[in-house]
């Protein structure tokens, strides 16, 4: 992939979108590990917490987009992709096992503990975004980051006034996993020499993802009323 490329773009800006539609897990884990602190304290778990989670983030989707390279896992990663854009439309968070902390080390260390846990979809979506490149996973993580860290509350005020946004993440974590199922060496060719296949497969996967999502979801608010 050319640097500052088209291709460049659309990938970054791929990345920046998933990390801010999956950064309602880090605001609520911050919140409740630190909500016990004093004020004053709260700011340093915010800091030093995120730091510690983003730093173990950045080496573990590294390693992810490493072992993307080796024949097969393109495939297997496309399709855990699917299942987690779903999931994030239909899933209900439960953090009841996160507890809130009274020391400041104790809450830094649960958020980067619970963050290292809970972050697995947000490695493998952002590694299978990056098209195998290191700069741009550091890229959208130094961009997308300081808007985490400080704008948290805005984020899941916007998620929760906008319900629609988290079909557009959704639809760009399927749209992350047909390409990189398109992508596999082993069936890349067959896409390559049809391209009416190639997009077909990638319209078709990102709609069907987005609509078993609403009817899942549909479903279960109906049961509930």
């Amino acid at each position: 992939m050319e640097f500052f490329s088209a291709e460049f773009f659309s990938a970054l800006l791929a990345i920046l979108v998933i990390d801010l539609v999956l950064a309602g897990d880090n605001a609520i884990v911050i919140g409740l590990a630190a909500r016990r602190l004093p004020k004053e304290q709260q700011k340093k778990v915010i800091i030093w917490g995120t730091v510690g989670a983003i730093l173990i983030r950045i080496f573990a989707t590294l390693i992810v987009v490493w072992l993307l390279n080796i024949p097969g896992l393109l495939l297997v990663g496309g399709l855990l992709l699917i299942w987690i854009a779903y999931k994030l439309l239909v899933e209900e968070k439960n953090h009841n096992h996160i507890k809130a902390e009274e020391g400041l080390w104790a809450a830094i260390r649960t958020i980067v503990i619970a963050d290292a846990v809970m972050g697995l979809d947000n490695v493998l979506a952002v590694a299978g975004a990056a098209h195998g490149s290191f700069l741009l996973v550091v890229l959208g993580l130094l961009i997308s980051v300081p808007v985490v860290v400080w704008g948290s509350t805005l984020i899941i005020g916007w998620i929760e006034r906008f319900p629609s946004l988290i079909y557009v993440g959704s639809g760009v974590i399927a749209w992350t996993a047909a390409k990189m199922i398109i992508d596999e060496p082993f069936i890349a060719s067959y896409f390559d020499a049809n391209p009416v296949l190639k997009w077909g497969f990638t319209l078709i996967l990102i709609a069907g993802v987005l609509l078993a999502g609403r009817r899942k979801k549909q479903g279960k608010a109906a049961t509930n009323s």
